[in-house]
């Protein structure tokens, strides 16, 4: 039986991803642990998280996590969940400043005041942040986690800060609000979201169902 461990450090949205991960693949053991040991005998690991940057990373620094998912993305697969995605990148604006993990070279950066609509039918509209709803992720890699998931379709984001999709080298996908921004990234054995696959209905299953029969790079 395969095993998906999702990361517990405090502030990810652990019900939900579990739940979901247990609904697309029902022979799979699913866990959602702290313990370091059973993180690293798992087959697959989950970051998931939300809120603050400064408050996840602090409690990822504190437990070890960081160093852990360093150790574990080397030989197997790994998926970071919105704010798990932005703790992969170098470092965060949010808080003044914080660094991250560092497994992807992207900073992230804030929506900003005043964020408005730059093209389309809709230019110079104002736009709300959060961006919070269902927005389009067009494909930039031929992933195995995209399989059976048409380019362009909707997925559910709820986030103020975002990597930047211009010059990316590692983009695995992409979607607009206000500016084009990473809705996806991707190198050797990690994949990370920044849309909320678990509340993204049937393309959200479909891509935890491919992250979990997923064998890596």
């Amino acid at each position: 039986m395969k095993t998906v461990a999702i990361i517990d450090y405090g502030m990810g949205n652990l019900h939900s991803v579990s739940k979901a991960v247990e609904h697309v693949a029902p022979d799979t053991r699913v866990l959602v642990t702290d313990d370091a040991a059973l993180i690293r005998e798992a087959d697959r690991v989950i970051l998931p998280g939300v809120g603050a940057i400064r408050d996840c990373m602090a409690e990822i620094r504190r437990l070890g996590v960081d160093e852990l998912v360093k150790d574990v993305s080397r030989d197997r697969p790994l998926l970071g969940i919105c704010v798990g995605m932005q703790a992969l990148m170098s470092r965060s604006e949010e808080n003044g400043g914080v660094d991250c993990i560092n497994l992807f070279p992207a900073e992230v950066r804030y929506f900003g005041e005043g964020l408005t609509e730059r093209s389309g039918s809709h230019a110079g509209e104002r736009l709300k942040v959060p961006h919070m709803g269902w927005n389009e992720v067009y494909q930039t890699q031929d992933h195995p986690l995209w399989h059976h998931i048409p380019d362009g379709e909707r997925f559910y984001f709820v986030h103020s800060f975002y990597a930047e999709a211009e010059h990316n080298p590692d983009l695995a996908g992409r979607t607009h609000y206000g500016v084009d921004l990473a809705a996806a990234v991707a190198r050797d054995n990690i994949f990370a979201a920044q849309f909320h696959p678990e509340k993204s209905h049937n393309a959200g299953l479909q891509l935890l169902k491919n992250f979990v029969n997923w064998t890596g790079a």
